[in-house]
């Protein structure tokens, strides 16, 4: 029973804490979607995908009205596209892309996820064509997203995989250079990617999960750093993991009444919550602030990757108890353009491209909305990518790299996508080459933990 003070509480964390819910994230199987040629495959794919998720903007917007709760998007994963383009090899993938564009705009959602493939530990049927396409069907669309898993504990890290995405990033940046880059914005590179994850542009839905389900990420970064705000200078680290903890209780209590209200009015079940702390460009909803609240001068600082890594804890431990089910990332994100305490830092220069590869060792995802300079190579880039992979395959944690080559652009320079995803600044590369390690392809084998059996 909620009393008085607890109602007060929410309607401060809402009106002035920037409390919201992120996402509610609809996943949709389209494995029964094979069928005839592609053109019958996509019929399919789109008449699904609506069927489905036909009233899910309606029913977040009337949970949001009658609950007081903003949720922010609406959006949907799908199962990995590669494994819908097995079955038509000899065509195009990018005719599916524009399928599940076309879903996306009759079912009014802001992204659609699952443009992906899994190729952790090698290519298979429609997997290289699909990776080929990504570039075109992150130009020819604006809802889709996309994702490439490219190695994980149990199978080690594919740098062949690797070595190709470095190109595909850079082709993407390309072919979206007139709109500041934006279709690299909406491809991201993971290890050890979860089949659960609400969040984009790295959702899709698992061939383990059900036929359709709903998930859910809540946020709350500002709801965070006012509550440690209040405790005052006083507290010491013990005290502060604590108030971490009742906070995200009460965030995540949040997330599952959305959750379950999503799940009885769509008649789907209800998946997971995501406890993921995620920033937006708003003043007021940082992580970086966060981490500057427990006592830093600024995000970037040496303790950084320290404060991060009893954030991420202390969220997951608080979170945890308050909901049934918790998957997908869950933790703490750090996506640079998202964050306005993290675009000041690296504004000034205190927070480098090294420093954040570090702090992505104790937080929930990776190297995330980063903007490189526009002659960042490609080797390059699949370095930077093989570095992040190697980190959550030995560490058996998520792991992912979104960077944006500027194309044009220099360090120090500025870009912009708008939105959620924000502004910052172009960040500085170690311009040193990884070519030769690149080009020698294969695979990192697994990790001696991989062996748990």
């Amino acid at each position: 029973m909620m009393n008085t003070r607890d109602i007060l509480e929410t309607i401060t964390m809402i009106d002035d804490e920037n409390l919201d819910v992120r996402t509610i994230t609809m996943g949709i199987s389209l494995l029964d979607c094979i069928g005839g040629g592609i053109e019958s495959t996509c019929d399919h794919i789109y008449d699904k995908i609506c069927r489905y998720a036909g009233d899910l903007v309606k029913t977040g917007e009337d949970i949001s009205k009658e609950y007081g709760i903003p949720i922010i998007h609406k959006r949907i994963s799908v199962t990995p596209v590669s494994l819908i383009a097995a079955a038509h090899q000899a065509q195009n993938p990018v005719k599916m892309a524009k399928a599940l564009e076309r879903a996306a705009q009759s079912t009014g959602v802001n992204f659609l996820g699952g443009y992906s493939a899994l190729v952790q530990k090698g290519f298979g049927p429609g997997d290289y064509a699909l990776i080929e396409s990504i570039p075109e069907a992150l130009d020819v669309t604006e809802h889709v997203c996309s994702s490439v898993n490219i190695g994980s504990t149990k199978a080690g890290i594919n740098m062949d995989a690797v070595e190709k995405m470095g190109k595909i990033i850079r082709e993407t940046a390309e072919r979206t250079a007139d709109r500041d880059c934006i279709g690299a914005a909406k491809l991201v590179v993971f290890c050890n990617a979860p089949e659960d994850n609400p969040f984009m542009a790295g959702a899709f839905h698992g061939v383990g999960e059900p036929d359709c389900v709903v998930n859910v990420g809540v946020s709350g970064p500002g709801v965070v750093r006012a509550a440690l705000a209040k405790a005052g200078t006083g507290c010491d680290i013990t005290e502060i993991a604590n108030i971490i903890k009742k906070t995200a209780f009460k965030i995540t209590r949040m997330g599952q009444l959305v959750a379950q209200e999503a799940s009885r009015r769509l008649c789907v079940p209800y998946g997971i919550i995501d406890l993921s702390l995620a920033p937006t460009p708003a003043i007021g909803d940082s992580v970086a602030h966060i981490l500057e609240e427990m006592g830093l001068e600024t995000c970037g600082a040496h303790g950084t990757t320290a404060c991060l890594a009893l954030l991420n804890d202390a969220v997951k431990k608080g979170g945890v108890m308050a909901s049934s089910h918790v998957g997908g990332l869950s933790g703490a994100f750090i996506p640079v353009t998202e964050d306005a305490g993290m675009i000041h830092a690296a504004r000034t220069g205190a927070l480098s491209l090294t420093k954040l590869e570090a702090m992505t060792a104790v937080c929930s995802v990776g190297l995330d909305m980063i903007a490189i300079p526009g002659d960042t190579s490609s080797e390059v880039i699949s370095g930077i990518i093989a570095d992040e992979a190697a980190i959550g395959m030995v560490n058996s944690k998520t792991t992912a790299v979104r960077v944006i080559p500027a194309i044009g652009k220099k360090a120090g320079d500025e870009l912009s996508f708008g939105g959620l995803l924000g502004e910052g600044p172009v960040m500085e590369v170690n311009p040193c080459s990884p070519a030769k390690f690149i080009h020698r392809g294969g695979r990192i084998p697994a990790p001696l933990q991989s062996l748990k059996n």
